[in-house]
């Protein structure tokens, strides 16, 4: 695999937050960021897509997947030396894969596919429905949230990846994401003595 995609190595936790789009992600990130007094690293597909929507009033295509995910890789890569601890990631590959396979009939490059079997994560936090949908340039799904949110919870599961589903109010999601954190690294820590 390319080096643009290949993650570098790490020895923080590097927790993700994962899920349907409106459903308080970024929020959380920065909360959880915050919080443990490290830092997040911010949705790269976000920022490529309303940029390109701004100046061409186009969404996303098939040729912006590689670019996005390159971005987001980079993003992860320039952040992780630099954290206390843990990293907090508002998305990563694998929801660009998700996005991908939805939007274009099981399509994702085969670069991504790789990158998201070899990229490891210590914990993916994924975050309900049961808050509003907020509209925005971008979003487009607000009547699919049901599906969205079973698709990204299989994604986790045919990967058998570690996760924990947040639901409740921003507070609730908040308390239980920090509650599982601080145990996670009370077993870091206790494994390294």
């Amino acid at each position: 695999m390319e080096k643009t995609l290949t993650q570098d190595p790490s020895n923080c936790l590097k927790v993700v937050l994962f899920g349907p789009e409106s459903t308080g992600k970024t929020t959380l990130a920065k909360q959880l960021a915050s919080y443990f007094n490290t830092l997040w690293v911010p949705e790269f597909m976000r920022t490529y897509l309303q940029e390109k929507w701004e100046k061409k009033q186009e969404k996303c295509e098939k040729i912006d997947l590689i670019p996005i995910a390159e971005g987001q890789i980079k993003a992860e890569n320039e952040m992780t030396p630099k954290a206390n601890k843990v990293l907090f990631l508002d998305t990563n590959v694998l929801e660009i894969k998700t996005y991908s396979e939805y939007y274009y009939h099981g399509f994702c490059p085969p670069e991504i596919n790789t990158c998201v079997k070899e990229s490891e994560y210590s914990l993916y936090f994924l975050t309900g429905i049961d808050v509003p949908w907020e509209i925005d340039d971008l979003r487009d799904r607000p009547d699919e949230r049901e599906k969205m949110f079973c698709i990204f919870e299989n994604q986790l599961t045919n990967y058998n990846l570690r996760y924990e589903v947040l639901m409740g109010s921003k507070v609730q999601r908040f308390d239980a994401a920090v509650k599982i954190i601080q145990e996670m690294l009370k077993e870091k820590m206790d494994v390294n003595k």
